[in-house]
């Protein structure tokens, strides 16, 4: 059965108590069929008329309702992969997680802004499991998602395994993995400077198989989802741990972040995974082979106009910076990037640059890093600049807000 007969025989269901309570089921229409009958009963046909018209509305407004939930709720099933690149909102702060008044206005910007495809919103391993293992909470992201198909707009999640926000040492993590088992599961980075945070210990078996289970459990629940457009990790750098890692941390930490960006791409088949990509330098390519064969994405958590790590052209004895992988990459594989708050605020990493206007860091995505799917953070002060870059014709009106749009050839086909 299709999709519109199926509406159409609920909703015809649905109406059989409606057609009793106004005495439709009982009516003989054989007694209008003789003229000279025709008159005596002309007022009861008039009636009967009225309630049938009241009843052609209640059957299209419930077949239309019906057949827009079955729609929304269609399930995206074979090969392909979601495929809907161009600009990203992307969600800062608390409000992001379920402040109404927040949220309505973000809702409001989405749907006065047509370049915007949806939202990223970032999570933490602490927000989605519970205290007790294997017990998971993915009420928010689920809430989010509904808002955001109602309004036909998507989602991207971006799981933090290292963050710098105040209540990250609370939350980066759930309570039970602050143990022995998973050597307390965090460490502090940059301890005395005023960026100083917390990250994940990847290096400890423990807390990869905890993370792959998370990583399974949330595609089981939305890689199907039509609106659910993609999910990723945060940058690879450690940051500067306060207690130096020794050589095997190290590279345990990167061993096991492969291993979670190819099961993460194993449990979400029909969706854009991605991997934020900045230093070491030397982890690089590696991590690139892995996305070239997997038909994960290349991603980056800013955009520098002129940082001189990030664009490192290489040399015979050091490899080149991430930047100079993108255009070599573009149509192979996806590509993304993150305008991060520091990114508004100047053209390198050093604050020795300029302050770039919302069309440079546009610009330079587009056209040096020839990205398809652009994340722009909702920071205060900035994004109404960005809102006003977005609603230009150019972004408005161009296939993917003007990004590169064609199907990488590493995924078999996409889903549009």
């Amino acid at each position: 059965m299709n999709t519109k007969n199926s509406a159409i025989n609920s909703a015809s269901i649905l109406a059989q108590p409606f057609k009793k309570a106004m005495g439709l089921n009982a009516f003989n229409t054989n007694a209008y069929k003789r003229p000279h009958i025709f008159h005596q009963y002309s007022e009861e046909y008039t009636v009967i008329v009225q309630k049938f018209k009241i009843l052609a509305t209640f059957l299209f407004t419930i077949g239309v309702g019906i057949l827009s939930i079955q729609q929304a709720t269609a399930q995206v099933t074979g090969p392909g992969v979601k495929w809907h690149p161009g600009h990203y909102y992307e969600l800062v702060g608390q409000g992001s997680k379920g402040d109404a008044g927040y949220l309505n206005n973000v809702y409001k910007e989405l749907q006065q802004t047509q370049a915007l495809n949806g939202v990223v919103i970032r999570y933490r391993w602490g927000e989605l499991e519970t205290s007790t293992p294997n017990t998971y909470d993915f009420s928010a992201i689920a809430n989010r998602l509904a808002e955001l198909s109602s309004i036909k707009k998507r989602l991207i999640v971006l799981i933090e395994t290292k963050s710098n926000t105040p209540d990250v040492e609370n939350t980066l993590v759930p309570s039970y993995a602050k143990t022995a088992l998973y050597e307390g599961a965090i460490y502090p980075y940059d301890a005395s400077a005023s960026n100083s945070g917390y990250g994940t210990k990847l290096w400890n078996a423990n807390v990869r198989w905890r993370l792959t289970r998370l990583v399974r459990e949330l595609g089981k629940r939305f890689n199907s989802d039509p609106y659910f457009e993609g999910i990723g990790f945060s940058e690879s750098a450690t940051g500067k741990p306060a207690t130096p890692l020794t050589s095997t941390q190290v590279d345990g930490f990167y061993t096991n972040l492969q291993t979670l960006n190819k099961e993460l791409k194993t449990s979400f088949p029909n969706t854009l995974t991605f991997q934020y990509l900045n230093y070491p330098r030397n982890i690089l390519a590696s991590f690139i082979d892995i996305f070239k064969q997997k038909g994960i994405a290349l991603g980056n958590p800013d955009v520098f106009l002129d940082d001189p790590g990030l664009s490192f052209p290489g040399t015979k004895y050091s490899p080149p910076g991430v930047y100079i992988h993108y255009p070599k990459l573009a149509g192979t594989i996806p590509l993304v990037v993150q305008v991060e708050h520091a990114n508004y605020l100047n053209t390198r990493h050093d604050n020795t640059g300029h302050v770039p206007t919302a069309g440079e860091l546009l610009t330079f995505a587009r056209d040096t890093l020839d990205v398809n799917y652009l994340f722009w953070t909702r920071t205060p002060g900035f994004y109404p600049n960005v809102l006003e870059l977005l609603n230009f014709s150019a972004q408005k009106n161009g296939v993917a807000g003007g990004l590169k749009s064609a199907c990488p050839t590493t995924y078999s086909s996409c889903i549009q």
